[in-house]
């Protein structure tokens, strides 16, 4: 028997309610599950627009989409949809629920599953008595990097595991595209692929464009190939656009701006030596792909957010890969670069709520180029 005394567990719903990079660093809590219950059917509950995060993943049996889009819809609608998907949820008959989200709407989730095991983090925001709808909380450790806060959710009741791997699956139809991309731009006659993604969907976390530029002006010049990306959402492919303008066009230098799935964006970077970008869901996905990650970082820590690396991952046991509060730091085969201000990190939308970082505004391109060319000079060898 478990320390939580769990016995007789034949179905599992993890809840993960979050955006993408979030949904991805929760993959070893299922290694976990699995590693403890491997007669255990694992369901997964994550956002719509999420999912190809664990997509792929052969430790998850069956992955539920909540429908975010049921917000836009008239409130009489709403609630039928919402109390036939709860319904859904109820008749699936869980026995355990494992509640990695902290929200209030994976609180009722897991209440009304019917489970007889909820376990949850014990959060004291949300509504009254929300707490009484789990029975058995852990306490998060809010400064330990959220690969951590995820399995220590579980780990507190004796689910363990030490292979704290995150892992992206990439489908073969992905890596044949991705293959196809990067031949046809001869890619393969350069030195290295770099794959550069400077967006955010908050764009606080963002570098000047300038810089970027610059960086990928160096980069071809000495004869690497950059495939840029970005998604396509408005703000951030409008960022990438000023980009590529400010960089000028080259035969090397591959747009695929807008143009990419989750999974494709995965294989891309599995495709390429070196990942640089900004603190974004994307550099989540190049690291859990093995792509060496160069990350710029403004207001969130590295300690909580940092690029997580999978060849160390079995042997830092539960401590924190990214130890300073701030500066350059080194986990694996990724580095952090972020200011040494005393400010940093504050955790905030930009300085004074002006949606600019000047921490990050401050980080030159010399101080970049410096990392890369160490990276590149031992990438993939």
């Amino acid at each position: 028997m478990k320390k939580g005394g769990f016995t007789n567990i034949k179905k599992i719903l993890v809840i993960k309610l979050r955006h993408i990079g979030d949904v991805l660093l929760a993959a070893p809590v299922f290694q976990a599950l699995k590693e403890n219950f491997p007669q255990a059917h694992l369901s997964a509950l994550v956002n719509s627009g999420t999912e190809d995060m664990l997509r792929g993943n052969p430790l998850i049996d069956e992955l539920t989409v909540l429908d975010r889009s049921v917000k836009k819809l008239p409130k009489v609608k709403r609630y039928l949809k919402e109390a036939l998907f709860l319904k859904k949820i109820r008749d699936a008959g869980f026995d355990m629920t494992v509640d990695l989200t902290g929200g209030d709407r994976a609180a009722v989730i897991s209440l009304i599953s019917g489970a007889r095991f909820r376990i949850g983090w014990k959060d004291k925001k949300g509504f009254a008595g929300k707490q009484r709808f789990y029975t058995h909380l852990s306490e998060p450790e809010h400064k330990r990097h959220t690969v951590l806060q995820n399995i220590d959710v579980v780990r507190h009741w004796g689910i363990n595991t030490e292979d704290l791997s995150v892992d992206f699956f990439v489908p073969d139809t992905a890596a044949s595209s991705a293959e196809d991309i990067f031949r046809e731009a001869k890619a393969a006659s350069s030195s290295k692929v770099v794959h550069v993604h400077p967006t955010s969907r908050w764009l606080f976390k963002c570098w000047k464009d300038e810089y970027t530029a610059q960086i990928i002006k160096w980069l071809l010049s000495k004869g690497h190939t950059v495939a840029l990306t970005s998604s396509s959402e408005k703000k951030e492919l409008e960022k990438a656009r000023n980009i590529l303008s400010l960089a000028g066009a080259h035969k090397n230098l591959i747009d695929l701006c807008g143009k990419t799935s989750l999974k494709q964006l995965g294989a891309i970077s599995e495709k390429s030596d070196l990942f640089f970008g900004v603190d974004s869901a994307p550099m989540h996905i190049a690291a859990a792909v093995g792509t060496p990650v160069v990350a710029l970082f403004g207001p969130s820590g590295a300690f909580h957010w940092g690029p997580w690396d999978n060849a160390p991952a079995k042997t830092i046991q539960l401590q924190s890969p990214y130890e300073k509060r701030n500066g350059i730091q080194v986990f694996g085969r990724h580095t952090v670069i972020q200011s040494d201000r005393d400010c940093v990190p504050c955790g905030k939308d930009g300085c004074g709520g002006s949606k600019i970082s000047d921490c990050l505004y401050e980080i030159t391109p010399k101080v970049v180029i410096k990392v890369l060319s160490e990276k590149l000079e031992g990438a993939r060898e």
